[in-house]
């Protein structure tokens, strides 16, 4: 859809996310839409030697988005071939990116679970469906992205569809249970981690009965997976990087389709252990408690950099003081709130983590805010999520990283922002600013979008060109039409420049 300045008022962004809303959409499967003049001409589109900031802080679609402008050869979906982009982004998406990174990874963070089970010469695997591969790998690894000596990696490609997974709730967790259930039974796997993804990925679409769905076949298949691991006599460790539908609604009745900020399950299943046997999961536990956790149950030392704690109490590796195999389970998204209407994973027929936490040791960990290196207040989230389950130890967020140092001022410094500023001013290109618009979702924050529009206001720029990603996660329904006008897009009241373009 393409719409004109001369269409409405200061704002036409705004009113035709509105139009789209009235045709159906809503901000999570908008259609893009593309400013354009008067004579219908499309303005502000990335052409030949622009220089590009992306301000998102994930690294999922990020890669994606970022290959597509710089990547000859780029074929996952159409683009215009042979465009030479010099681009600049906010973190460091992926390993082998031709860009400039504004805030590298400090270190690369060792000593993980992956890495100590490595170091002993263990054999692990992890198996996941390709939605959310970066996760269990990447991050989980320490935000390393080449496997350990003796790591295995199972990546089930998720299903191809038009649209939003509501419409196949179930995904391919069936076969990711499959493949998982065939590492739980093959004893050369010391430590076999999975990731079933359903109750995040659909959590996010406005789709009561598909959510319904999702959170029942991820329970269903946490009954197989279960049961495979209690006959080969591996223990099981079940946990959640965040909480998504277990708190579906804000407080006025409208539906929160974004992360929360709950706590999450943790679960120990071992079949060694007889009943009355005492054991217990503490409480007041976090994320980065597991990664302890992990290993004392293998019988593996942790190392000093862990600075989490196990949560086990009156607990024995086992009576010979033989390694144990060790079986994580992370469901992706399942928080954990009071039964209740806004709690769907309640709403759902779930029997067998009902069973399970009945009958198990089990507790609660902490899964946002400064639990996992995130500002008070915040949500969780995957990337946090995974990255404090496998870390064992708090690893200050991107997010808190950046935040201060807009705060100290040093952000207004980053070699990587003056660089793509100076070589736009110097090569008479456009600048053009890439991410999300949004006040609370995990990929990025408006408030990093005025820094670098300040930014580039004291560097003389009088136009620049923003292309916005809505985002209505953790967001009220419909906000896109409301935020984009807070950005000052069309140099409307408080808008910094005389030209601010979305195409």
């Amino acid at each position: 859809m393409s719409w004109s300045k001369s269409t409405e008022g200061k704002s036409p962004m705004a009113a035709a996310v509105r139009q789209s809303y009235r045709l159906g959409q809503e901000d999570e499967s908008l259609e893009p839409l593309v400013l354009v003049d008067a004579a219908g001409k499309p303005i502000g589109r990335i052409r030949n030697g622009d220089y590009v900031i992306f301000y998102n802080i994930r690294g999922e679609r990020e890669v994606e988005l970022t290959r597509s402008l710089i990547e000859d050869g780029f074929a996952d979906f159409a683009t215009e071939k042979n465009l030479r982009v010099n681009m600049s982004t906010m973190i460091q998406y992926a390993d082998g990116l031709d860009v400039r990174v504004a805030f590298p990874p400090e270190q690369q963070i060792r000593d993980t679970l992956s890495e100590v089970v490595s170091r002993q010469g263990l054999k692990q695997v992890k198996v996941v469906e390709s939605e959310k591969a970066v996760h269990i790998t990447f991050y989980l690894n320490g935000k390393i992205s080449e496997p350990f000596p003796g790591e295995e990696r199972v990546i089930v490609p998720s299903p191809k569809i038009e649209g939003d997974y509501d419409q196949i709730p179930e995904m391919n967790i069936a076969q990711v249970c499959q493949k998982t259930i065939e590492k739980v039974n093959d004893p050369s796997y010391d430590l076999v981690v999975a990731n079933f993804c359903n109750t995040d990925v659909v959590g996010h679409v406005e789709n009561k009965a598909a959510i319904r769905r999702a959170v029942e076949a991820v329970d269903t298949q946490v009954g197989l997976a279960v049961e495979a691991a209690q006959k080969a006599g591996v223990p099981v460790l079940i946990t959640a990087d965040h909480g998504t539908v277990e708190k579906w609604y804000y407080p006025d009745g409208a539906i929160d389709t974004g992360h929360t900020n709950s706590p999450v399950p943790c679960i120990l299943v071992d079949p060694e252990l007889p009943k009355g046997s005492g054991v217990t999961l503490r409480d007041g536990g976090a994320l980065p408690d597991l990664a302890p956790t992990a290993l004392e149950i293998m019988g593996l030392d942790k190392p000093e950099a862990m600075t989490g704690k196990s949560l086990l109490e009156n607990y024995t590796c086992s009576e010979n003081g033989k390694r144990k195999r060790l079986f994580l389970l992370i469901l992706d998204g399942w928080g954990v709130q009071s039964p209740g209407e806004t709690n769907l994973i309640s709403q759902a027929d779930t029997p067998n983590m009902d069973r399970l936490l009945a009958t198990c040791p089990n507790t609660t960990l902490k899964a946002s805010g400064p639990s996992v290196g995130l500002p008070e207040g915040k949500v969780g989230n995957s990337e946090a999520g995974h990255l404090h389950i496998g870390a064992g130890r708090k690893i200050l967020s991107d997010r808190t990283r950046i935040d201060k140092a807009v705060e100290d001022g040093t952000f207004f410094e980053n070699e990587a922002f003056l660089w793509a500023m100076d070589g736009a001013r110097r090569d008479g290109t456009n600048l053009h600013l890439l991410g999300i618009v949004s006040f609370y979702s995990s990929h990025g924050t408006i408030q990093h979008l005025f820094a670098l529009m300040q930014l580039a206001k004291r560097k003389g720029f009088e136009a620049l060109f923003i292309h916005a990603i809505l985002g209505r996660r953790g967001e009220l329904p419909e906000s896109g039409a409301v935020v984009l006008p807070a950005a000052g897009v069309w140099g409307g009241e408080g808008g910094a420049f005389k030209l601010i373009g979305f195409p």
